[in-house]
């Protein structure tokens, strides 16, 4: 009953084409970024901070970007993480041989650079599409961090490869502490995500999803393939480069090129799949799905086990949290296989309804 648009009547364009235009929607969003920016950093212990909440914001972002390549159009592709470090080193780079650079500045240079290689990545879509374009793409995961290992430049000549990264100062002002990188992270990635939520409603975005949805019939009615597809590419990779920028910077501190493997590159592709492809929303809730429940999943084994007085060793303990963290995964992709977004999206049309049934 107090989910319910009757009454809200749109008297402009601008109201009809509004981000939320259900007011309900727009009073949750604002009391979301209230807690988030207000309450999270007073309340969260740096553990949370650090080892919890930035590295689940910045891989969402990774995920966003792989859902607008994906999910939106239609292109496969198992080179995100790839893409993570070409962001990474590039925004690396960056702040070493120009330091009056901005680091803002920095991690938007290494989106730009991604978003190069991700076009060069993305040119034998032209031709083919699919599982076939997905191994294309994972020629990018074996040689970028192979580049990176391999050419010292990248690594400003380190022996192992390891780059330690610049302090965060944007304006003078040092991002240093747990809570002020939540903070950075956070906001990047609230402008980021409603870009891409404002990108996907405009000309581009439903050019995608004609591409996605059929090439053939798209390009009869006069949408550029080659840009079109080329596009989703240059942005997705984009996304991906800031949120490895991220990943070094406000996150790690040091990365190498293998860790940004093929094994980060699927777990960004599960997210999606899990989130539900083709939703802004569906990327963020992938991205807790997997980050946060193997933590909820460990909590819980281990005080079951005590509470029932059970004296399992570890190894059984990680074990048994595989196996139910893979059930889970099977268990939501047969009740749901569009994702959480679209269980998210049952439950608004059942609060719109409710107390009627139909």
């Amino acid at each position: 009953m107090f989910y319910r648009e009757a009454g809200q009547f749109k008297a402009s364009y601008a109201e009809d084409q509004a981000l939320f235009p259900i007011r309900q929607d727009r009073i949750g969003f604002i009391a979301l970024l209230v807690i988030a920016f207000a309450v999270v950093p007073g309340i969260a212990s740096d553990y949370w901070l650090t080892a919890i909440l930035i590295p689940f914001l910045i891989i969402s972002l990774a995920a966003l970007g792989l859902n607008i390549l994906t999910g939106y159009a239609g292109q496969l592709s198992l080179g995100s993480a790839a893409f993570m470090a070409v962001g990474a080193f590039a925004a690396y780079n960056i702040e070493l041989r120009l330091p009056w650079m901005p680091a803002l500045a920095s991690f938007a240079l290494g989106g730009l650079a991604a978003a190069l290689i991700g076009i060069a990545f993305g040119l034998p879509s032209l031709r083919i599409k699919g599982f076939y374009l997905a191994v294309a793409t994972l020629a990018a995961q074996f040689f970028i961090p192979w580049l990176l290992t391999k050419v010292g430049w990248f690594s400003n000549y380190s022996p192992s490869g390891v780059i330690t990264t610049q302090p965060v100062q944007i304006m003078g002002f040092v991002f240093d502490s747990p809570a002020r990188k939540y903070l950075l992270v956070l906001a990047i990635a609230v402008v980021l995500a409603l870009a891409a939520k404002n990108l996907v409603r405009s000309g581009i975005g439903r050019a995608w999803m004609a591409v996605r949805d059929m090439d053939v019939a798209a390009e009869v009615i006069g949408i550029p393939i080659v840009r079109t597809k080329l596009l989703a590419f240059a942005v997705s990779s984009f996304y991906c480069g800031v949120a490895g920028a991220l990943y070094a910077f406000a996150y790690l501190g040091s990365v190498d090129p293998d860790g940004f493997n093929l094994d980060l590159s699927f777990r960004i592709l599960f997210m999606i799949i899990i989130g539900g492809m083709g939703s802004i929303l569906g990327s963020f809730l992938g991205a807790a799905f997997i980050t946060l429940l193997p933590i909820f999943l460990d909590i819980l084994l281990t005080e079951g086990a005590l509470a029932f007085n059970l004296n399992l060793e570890a190894g059984v303990t990680s074990m048994a949290q595989l196996v139910v963290f893979g059930a889970l995964i099977i268990f939501f992709l047969i009740v749901e296989p569009h994702g959480l977004a679209r269980l998210w999206q049952i439950a608004k049309e059942k609060l719109r309804l409710w107390p009627f049934p139909y």
